[in-house]
C-alpha cells in the first residue's frame, strides 16, 4: 500500500473512531434516573489513597445514577494526573429529553456551563440536579469504563467524595453538597465502582 492510501485509510478510520467516541445517545422525552445522589458520613478513620505521589482523603460516600450531559477529557493540566475526565451529570428533571432539549450544555476548563433562551424548568432545578463532577480512577478497570461513556449513556457510580494533596502544597477538594454553584462547586471523586447501562 503507498503512503497516500495509507493515510487516506488512516484517516478515515481516524474520523471514524471520532464519531463512534463523540456519538451521543437519544432518548424518549422523560425522567430517566429519578434517584438523587446519595452521600453518607463515613464511619471511623477516613480512608486514605495514594496516585500518582497524590495523597487522596475521603470526605463521605457517595453513589449516584445520572445520565451524561457532557464528557470533557483532559490530558495536559496538573489535574488530569488524577482525574482524566470529567462528566457533566443530570438526574431527576435534568434526565429528561424534553428538558434538555431547551437546553445549551458545554463544559471546559473543568467547569460546566449551560445556557437558556426560556427556562423549561426553574433555575433552581437545573443547579440542583446537575453537576459537573471529576472522576479518579481507583484502577484500571474503572479507567477503562470511562472510554465507554457517552453524552446520553446513563452511568451508575460509588465510591467517595475526596480532597487530594501533594507535598508542595497543591490540595484539591470536592464540594460536600448539591446545592452550591460556582468554583469550587464540582464533586472530586474518588470512583471504585462505574458501570455504564
Amino acid at each position: 500500500m503507498n503512503f497516500k492510501r495509507w493515510l487516506v485509510v488512516a484517516l478515515l478510520a481516524f474520523g471514524a473512531w471520532q464519531w463512534w467516541s463523540g456519538r451521543s445517545i437519544e432518548h424518549a422525552p422523560g425522567e430517566l434516573v429519578a434517584d438523587e445522589p446519595q452521600q453518607t458520613d463515613i464511619s471511623g478513620s477516613p480512608p486514605q489513597f495514594e496516585k500518582n505521589g497524590y495523597t487522596i482523603t475521603a470526605l463521605a460516600n457517595f453513589e449516584l445514577n445520572a445520565r451524561v450531559l457532557g464528557v470533557e477529557h483532559y490530558r495536559f493540566d496538573r489535574e488530569a494526573q488524577l482525574s482524566p475526565v470529567d462528566l457533566a451529570l443530570g438526574w431527576g428533571p435534568m434526565s429528561d429529553s424534553a428538558v434538555l432539549s431547551k437546553i445549551d450544555i458545554s463544559q471546559g476548563g473543568r467547569f460546566y456551563y449551560w445556557h437558556v433562551d426560556e427556562f423549561p424548568i426553574p433555575r433552581r432545578a437545573i443547579e440542583t440536579h446537575s453537576a459537573n463532577m471529576h472522576l479518579i480512577p481507583a484502577d484500571a478497570e474503572v479507567a477503562r469504563e470511562f472510554d465507554e461513556v457517552h453524552v446520553g449513556s446513563i452511568v451508575s457510580l460509588a465510591g467517595y467524595l475526596v480532597e487530594a494533596h501533594a507535598g508542595d502544597g497543591w490540595r484539591w477538594r470536592s464540594s460536600l453538597t448539591r446545592e452550591d454553584t460556582g468554583d469550587g462547586a464540582c464533586e472530586l471523586i474518588w470512583v471504585q465502582r462505574f458501570e455504564v447501562r
